[in-house]
Formats: C-alpha cells, structure tokens, sequence
C-alpha cells in the first residue's frame, strides 16, 4: 500500500477519475449517437420508430414536416441532456484533480472510465430507447434488430475495453519526483 507525503493512498487516486470519467463518456458517447447516426447518416430521430404503440406515444414520421419538427425538438432534448453530462463530467473532474490537470488528462485511468462510460450510454440507451420503448432503433428498416443488437454489442466493448484501458493505468502521486512531466501517468 503506497502512501504519498499527503497521507492520500495512491491506488486510491484513479478512484477519482471514476465518476468524472463514466459522466464524461455518457455525454460524448451521446453526442457520438445524435451528431452520427441522428443527423449525418439520419437513420433515426429520437421518436422515429414503427413500434409505438408500446408506450402509446404518436407516431412522428420523419418523412412529413409536422414529425421532422416534432423529431428534431426531441433530439435538441436528446442533445441538451448530452451537453449537460458533459459539463457535469468536466465540473466533477476539475473539482477532484485541479492541481494536477495536466498529467490527468494523459491518464489511461481517466479515458478508460470515458470508454465505459460511452458503453454505459450505448447499453442503458440501446436497451431502454430501442428494446423496451421501442421509440426508435439504429437503423430501422428489415435488419433493424441486428443493427440494435450491434449497438449493445459496441457499448459492452466500449466497457469492457475502457475497464481494461482504466486498470492498465497508474495511480496519480503528486509526490513523484516527475510528476511535473506530462505524460508521467498512463
């Protein structure tokens, strides 16, 4: 068990990169979904999907102007909430490692809690906006399942990879004698 001069335990200090990290990968991960999939290749809006009675939610037709305003409200919601994790992920990490910014943001520890948190987004959103609400799917059409299916698929190697990524990396000590280098933790 290693203690800094502080008295903080180091093997503890990637601790604080968990939280800022899986928000912060959230967000992103959100921004992934709505700027690729809802906008460049616009396979789906927020309210897009064939399978609405489920929730007994209108059916807003994407291809009619009246159900393109309506999608396009729900994705700025959709978008807005992804800006807000962002911001939420950026305010919790500068709160936790302000003296040492620099070398955080080299860390394997703190992009590695990005990556999962980028999975968590895909799976809780994969899993509540595509199989139970049915609100809308990746690309709908005759293969939609499997496009939804690929999607949870990424979002379980996006944390799986980030865990792996996040527990390669080395604890912060603000004590080490290179700790001014950037790039000195991984």
């Amino acid at each position: 068990m290693a203690t800094s001069v502080s008295g903080i335990r180091a093997e503890t200090a990637p601790k604080s990169l968990q939280l800022p990290g899986i928000v912060l990968g959230v967000g992103l991960g959100g921004f992934v979904d709505g700027i690729l999939l809802h906008q460049l290749l616009q396979w789906h809006h927020m309210l897009t999907s064939t399978n609405h009675d489920r929730i007994g939610v209108r059916y807003y037709d994407p291809h009619t102007v009246s159900g393109l305003e309506m999608n396009t409200v729900w994705d700025g919601v959709f978008h807005t909430v992804c800006w807000l994790a962002v911001l939420t992920g950026l305010a919790i990490l500068y709160a936790r490692v302000t003296t040492e910014r620099r070398r955080v943001w080299t860390s394997r520890v703190l992009w590695g809690w990005i990556l999962a948190g980028w999975g968590v987004f895909n799976l809780v959103e994969g899993l509540l906006d595509h199989q139970i609400l049915g609100i809308h799917h990746v690309h709908g059409g005759p293969h939609q399942l499997w496009w939804d299916m690929a999607f949870l698929l990424l979002g379980a190697l996006l944390v799986a990879g980030g865990r792996l990524l996040q527990r390669g990396g080395r604890p912060i000590d603000p004590t080490a004698p290179d700790a001014g280098r950037a790039g000195h933790v991984s």
